[in-house]
């Protein structure tokens, strides 16, 4: 499960991080534009390349069908299953991948050959037995995140990951595959923010969370997300994704949680918290607030990293475009790629402009008509699963074609060449780690108190 999947229809998760207007807002404050070159309309829809894998996907609840949506302007995907254990969600489903055979039970999933890769998308407290019956029949993973609702799962399903050095595993932290967050990881490294000082994200939406259903065990099952027993809440489901980018972009993980909750608005008997603040603290000195809530909508989401010398701003527009933005202090020191940039005035400020890997001004780039599922996140993150698994797949085929498979170590070492070369994104190790701060910050926030996270917590042995 990723961080808000729901059948609700006031829900969204296209939506994440939308602001139709804050590009203006942002250039009048005298913000700096960053960002990298952008894959447009159809283009963004055909850029993968290699042959069709055909793939499952496991849970079919407004996430699972978001995948099932997003894999089908894939190329590379062959959407050749589909599975829930609800038989009116697969009926529901069907249409969007009518090629697809349709299994109440994905054991049947894990037995067919054909199928090469699996997409788990069930509720978090589902994801351990699925994820390491996948990766003992052999299947690449694509893991929601969080991994589990307990460290111990997420354990478990991290270090069958590991030991499947054949095997493609990727976490649902699908910020880790987007190009612009991947262009800003350098950027901030190489001192462009000068010296970090603090980090703030916040995720505001004014909605229930909560499923009507034809009957109370239905209803039980739906709503898992408002039980404390199976969901790790705002903190787990949505904040994870945020919080990874903060740890991805300072380079460290937290130290120590501190958490506040309560159910400030939606008085209808669940025991997960509607509101949430978090402070979590990292070496040198550095924190980053988080807070969430199902009370409000205003300001949406983004994140903002402080340093000596400049502020940056992430967010995600409603048309996908992944926007950041540099706010520069009066003192901080020319960083040199000024000079290339484009340059436009609002009011008494200049924002500057800044390309990726720009030599010259940045033209107007034509954007054509795109499906709605193309370019976002999670269209990055998948295409960088398929293309990882794809690799592996192919490296392990080619050897066997010349080799044959009497040598297992040299066809080890061949699949973990292929695995050394892979595209970036969101790991076993990430995931695992993601899912240790979501857990003890769920436990800060439902207990109001400070936890220390050790280093042993990050371990996987």
């Amino acid at each position: 499960m990723n961080e808000n999947e729901t059948d609700s229809p006031e829900f969204n998760r296209r939506d994440f991080l939308k602001s139709s207007s804050v590009t203006t807002l942002m250039t009048m404050l005298g913000g700096v534009e960053l960002f990298a070159p952008a894959v447009q309309g159809a283009e963004a829809e055909t850029k993968s390349s290699g042959p069709k894998i055909n793939v499952a996907v496991i849970g079919l609840g407004s996430w699972g069908r978001e995948l099932i949506n997003t894999l089908t302007v894939l190329p590379q995907a062959n959407v050749a299953a589909i599975c829930d254990n609800y038989p009116s969600a697969l009926k529901r489903v069907g249409g969007s991948a009518p090629g697809a055979t349709q299994t109440e039970d994905y054991k049947t999933i894990l037995a067919d050959k054909e199928i090469k890769a699996v997409f788990i998308a069930t509720p978090t407290h589902l994801h351990k037995d699925i994820a390491l019956d996948a990766l003992k029949a052999g299947k690449h993973v694509y893991c929601e995140a969080p991994l589990a609702h307990t460290i111990e799962d997420a354990r478990a399903i991290a270090s069958a990951a590991k030991a499947a050095t054949q095997l493609v595993f990727q976490s649902g932290l699908q910020l880790r595959a987007e190009p612009q967050r991947q262009f800003l990881v350098p950027f901030i490294r190489s001192g462009a923010i000068g010296q970090p000082v603090m980090a703030s994200a916040q995720w505001h939406r004014k909605q229930s969370w909560r499923l009507a259903a034809s009957n109370p065990e239905r209803e039980k099952a739906l709503n898992w997300r408002l039980s404390k027993e199976t969901s790790l809440g705002l903190i787990g489901e949505v904040g994870c994704h945020q919080i990874d980018q903060a740890n991805w972009f300072l380079n460290q993980h937290p130290v120590a949680v501190t958490g506040f909750g309560s159910v400030a608005f939606w008085k209808d008997g669940r025991d997960v918290h509607d509101t949430i603040q978090a402070v979590l603290e990292y070496s040198g000195g550095v924190n980053l607030t988080y807070n969430a809530t199902l009370a409000n909508s205003f300001d949406a989401d983004y994140e903002m990293f402080y340093g000596s010398d400049a502020a940056l701003m992430t967010r995600e527009s409603k048309e996908h475009e992944k926007k950041a933005w540099l706010f520069k202090e009066v003192d901080s020191p020319m960083l040199g790629w000024e000079i290339y940039a484009t340059k436009n005035s609002f009011y008494e400020e200049t924002g500057i402009v800044l390309a990726a890997n720009a030599t010259k001004s940045v033209k107007a780039v034509k954007v054509v008509e795109q499906s709605p599922f193309a370019n976002t996140s999670l269209w990055h993150a998948l295409d960088t699963f398929l293309r990882n698994s794809n690799d592996v797949i192919a490296a392990k085929e080619d050897f066997i074609s010349t080799y044959g498979t009497d040598d297992l170590n040299a066809l080890n070492e061949a699949i973990l060449k292929a695995q050394k070369v892979k595209h970036p994104a969101a790991g076993y190790l990430e995931g695992f780690h993601g899912t240790v701060i979501a857990v003890k910050a769920n436990e800060a926030i439902l207990g109001g108190k400070r936890i220390e996270l050790k280093p042993e917590l990050y371990e996987l042995s």
